[in-house]
C-alpha cells in the first residue's frame, strides 16, 4: 500500500511529546530511563525463561512470550522517540510510518489478548492445581499463543487494506510517533470505513479480555479467600493485585485512547499513548517476574553456571 502518484506525501513530520526544548529534554530522561529498565528487565527474563530449565513452565512460556512482546515494542519505537526528542519535528518516510504504526499495532493487540490467556492460566494453577499440567498442557498453550497472533494478524491487515491514500498533500502528524488515530485524521479521503472498523475491532480486542481477566481474578480471591494459611493468602493477594495494576494500566489507557465516546485534546491523547507505550513494558518485567522468588533462583543457577564454564 501507498501514496498514489497524484499525492506529493512522501514522508510524514512529527510534531513530537513538545515543541519546547525543556519539556523535551525532560520527557528525554523520563524515557531513557524507563527504555533502560525495559530493555535490561524484558532481556533478562527471556534469557532465563529460556537458559534455565525449571522455568520451562506455561507460566513462564506466557511471560517470556509477553516480555518478547514488549522486548521488541520497546526497542522498535523507543530510541525513535528518544532521537526525536533532540529534534524539532523529525520527519519520518512514508512507507517507514506505516511499517512503523501497523508493527506497534500487531504486538499491542497480541498484549490484549495474551494477557487474558495469562490470567486463564493463573486460574487453572491456583483453582484446580492437581490438574494445572493436565489443563494447560504445551499443545493448549502453543495453540492459544498462535491464535492470538492470528487474530492481530488479520486485524492488522483489514486496517491497511483500509487504510487512505489521498491525504492532499497534508504530512503533519501531531504525534511523537505514528499512531492509527492521528494518521487517519490527514486523510482527504473518505475514512468513515476505516474509523468504523477501529472502533468495532478495539471493542473485541478491550472489551473481552479485559472483562475476562476481571471476572477470572474475582474467581482466584475467591479461591484465595478459602486459604487457610494468613502466609498462602498474603502472597496470593499481593501477585493478583500487582497484575491487575498492570492491567489496569495497561487496559484503561488503550480503553480511554480507542474506545471512549468522547474527544480528548491532543496532548493528552500523546500521555495517554506514553504511558502504555513506555510505562507498560517497563512495569510488566517488575511486577510479573523480577520480584519472583524463581527467576532470582534462576538468575543464580544461570550466573554460576556461565562463571564455572
Amino acid at each position: 500500500m501507498g501514496p498514489p502518484n497524484d499525492t506529493v506525501v512522501t514522508q510524514f513530520i512529527l510534531i513530537g511529546l513538545s515543541e519546547d526544548l525543556r519539556t523535551r529534554a525532560l520527557f528525554f530522561g523520563i524515557i531513557l530511563v524507563a527504555y533502560v529498565i525495559s530493555f535490561l528487565g524484558n532481556g533478562l527474563i527471556i534469557i532465563l525463561s529460556v537458559a534455565d530449565p525449571q522455568l520451562h513452565t506455561p507460566m513462564y512460556f506466557f511471560i517470556c512470550i509477553l516480555s518478547s512482546i514488549d522486548f521488541i515494542l520497546s526497542n522498535y519505537i523507543l530510541p525513535e522517540v528518544l532521537f526525536n526528542c533532540l529534534l524539532s519535528r523529525p520527519a519520518v518516510s512514508f512507507y517507514k510510518c506505516l511499517t512503523q504504526m501497523y508493527i506497534g499495532l500487531f504486538l499491542v493487540s497480541t498484549e490484549c489478548t495474551l494477557l487474558a490467556i495469562m490470567a486463564y492460566d493463573r486460574f487453572a494453577a491456583i483453582c484446580q492445581p492437581l490438574r494445572y499440567m493436565q489443563i494447560m498442557s504445551w499443545k493448549l498453550c502453543i495453540s492459544l499463543v498462535a491464535v492470538s497472533m492470528a487474530f492481530s494478524a488479520v486485524t492488522v491487515l483489514i486496517t491497511a487494506l483500509l487504510q487512505p491514500t489521498d491525504f492532499c498533500g497534508r504530512n503533519v502528524i501531531n504525534h511523537f510517533a505514528c499512531e492509527l488515530q492521528s494518521f487517519l485524521k490527514l486523510a482527504c479521503s473518505d475514512t468513515r470505513a476505516s474509523e468504523l472498523f477501529m472502533h468495532v475491532s478495539s471493542l473485541f480486542l478491550l472489551i473481552p479480555p479485559f472483562g475476562f481477566i476481571v471476572v477470572t481474578y474475582g474467581r482466584i480471591g475467591w479461591a484465595v479467600m478459602l486459604i487457610r494459611s494468613k502466609e498462602g493468602r498474603k502472597k496470593a493477594f499481593s501477585t493478583c493485585s500487582s497484575h491487575m495494576a498492570v492491567v489496569s494500566v495497561f487496559y484503561g489507557t488503550i480503553m480511554i485512547r480507542y474506545v471512549k465516546p468522547q474527544q480528548t485534546s491532543l496532548d493528552q491523547d500523546k500521555m495517554i499513548a506514553l504511558t502504555y507505550g513506555v510505562l507498560t513494558p517497563t512495569l510488566n518485567p517488575v511486577i510479573y517476574s523480577l520480584r519472583n522468588r524463581d527467576v532470582k533462583g534462576a538468575f543464580w543457577r544461570v550466573f554460576k553456571r556461565k562463571r564455572s564454564e
